[in-house]
């Protein structure tokens, strides 16, 4: 990749910034020192990570902006068939049980260290992929609804669904044109939990076709819909195609291809 070329201080969407936060999104799935080192390249100064009971996460700083990564899950089938889909209060509507639990370990550490991180008004982000892009919207609704915390943006990565309708549109009135949900061709995570368990997503979506080629028009999310079907008890059995179209590389190549590409949002 070319030397690190970021917009901190935008809420619009660019796909410089949407370029490395996915970068920050691969990166998270390295051990502590591999995450420093690399980091350190692109000129952030600040540094700290995060790992309680498996939620880990880093963030970074410069003296422009912040950023907050979190981790998803390597065996992501293991995760998709083993998830609790129980909805439970929060941030004004229901959200994933089992991904709030997660959050809730690391939440106070991470909040704390933006505060340290902010020391001159840094701009703040925050980004994952798979289980991480969840648990990124979780905790951008936390700062929002319990603090009203400013945050520049949230770019997230095959995440699968936080919460509930009620969630969903206390977010979007709030967030949703700060937030971009990037789904890669039969990506089958972004489908789950399904929506008839009460699951909607969140955010403003953006679609890779099979070419790696960005759509926002939402038909493209429909198509998706109506062609790969969702069966959380027989996921063991999925094509590997779905589960390829995860992979965070996957998303990384198409990024560097629409990398002067502006979608209507």
């Amino acid at each position: 990749m070319t030397s690190f070329s970021f917009k901190p201080n935008t809420t619009r969407y660019e796909p410089q910034n949407a370029l490395w936060l996915g970068q920050s999104a691969r990166l998270v799935y390295s051990d502590s020192k591999t995450i420093q080192a690399e980091t350190a390249t692109w000129g952030f100064s600040k540094f700290r990570f995060f790992d309680k009971e498996g939620t880990q996460a880093f963030a970074i700083a410069n003296d422009e902006l912040a950023i907050v990564a979190l981790r998803g899950s390597e065996e992501v089938i293991d995760w998709v068939t083993n998830a609790k889909f129980n909805l439970v209060d929060g941030m004004g509507g229901k959200v994933h049980q089992g991904f709030n639990q997660a959050l809730t370990l690391v939440y106070a550490d991470i909040r704390q260290t933006i505060t340290e991180f902010q020391d001159k008004g840094q701009s703040l982000w925050f980004t994952g992929h798979s289980l991480g892009g969840a648990l990124a919207t979780l905790a951008v609704a936390k700062l929002r609804y319990e603090e009203d915390k400013p945050v520049y943006g949230l770019y997230t990565y095959g995440q699968p669904r936080s919460g509930d309708r009620n969630f969903e549109r206390i977010f979007n009135a709030d967030f949703k044109s700060r937030t971009f949900r990037f789904v890669n061709h039969n990506d089958i995570v972004s489908r789950i939990p399904p929506r008839s368990l009460s699951y909607s997503h969140v955010g403003t979506f953006l679609y890779f076709d099979e070419q790696g080629n960005i759509h926002s028009d939402a038909a493209w999310w429909y198509r998706f819909l109506d062609l790969v079907k969702v069966d959380i008890n027989d996921l063991q059995k999925t094509v590997n195609d779905p589960i390829e179209d995860h992979e965070m590389d996957r998303y990384l190549k198409n990024l560097q291809k629409n990398i002067n590409v502006y979608p209507r949002i």
